[in-house]
């Protein structure tokens, strides 16, 4: 397996989100900004309820067999924004999560990705609803709103 150097950082965001991964230098749309080894799980009821929120839906990121994955590194740290400035796939032959930048991202701008998109896409039409759901409230995005083509 290759190793990988992330390129976000960890810190509190001063928001109810709590934690959160911050960019370590501006990062260019399409770069790889993590490669992350993933735990794959296939009793996920099994875990504690808090354990939950940062695992991911294996089998319908890796097209296989009812299973979840509790992403290494920085990968279950990543919080939600729609639209996000990541993306994530799995590498089911790895066994690892890979994020990419949608955009280009400023240093130290918080790295997220989209709870609610299917197969880890940007953005979805369901809103914020995982933190909805959860009674946390998403402060405004401060970056223009992107064009979609």
């Amino acid at each position: 397996m290759q190793t990988f150097v992330s390129l976000g950082y960890l810190k509190d965001t001063g928001t109810p989100k709590g934690r959160g991964v911050f960019a370590s230098r501006p990062i260019t749309e399409g770069e790889v900004v993590e490669l992350c080894p993933a735990l794959v799980l296939t009793q996920l009821r099994a875990l504690p309820r808090a354990l939950r929120n940062y695992v991911y839906c294996w089998s319908k990121l890796a097209k296989g067999p009812p299973s979840s994955a509790l992403a290494l590194g920085y990968g279950s740290m990543y919080n939600h924004d729609n639209p996000s400035n990541l993306r994530y796939e799995a590498l089911p032959d790895t066994g690892c999560m890979r994020f990419i930048a949608v955009r280009h991202i400023e240093a130290h701008e918080e790295l997220t990705i989209n709870y609610e998109a299917e197969g880890g896409g940007l953005e979805s039409d369901l809103g914020n609803g995982w933190f909805d759901g959860a009674g946390i409230p998403t402060p405004p995005n401060p970056l223009p709103e992107r064009r979609r083509a």
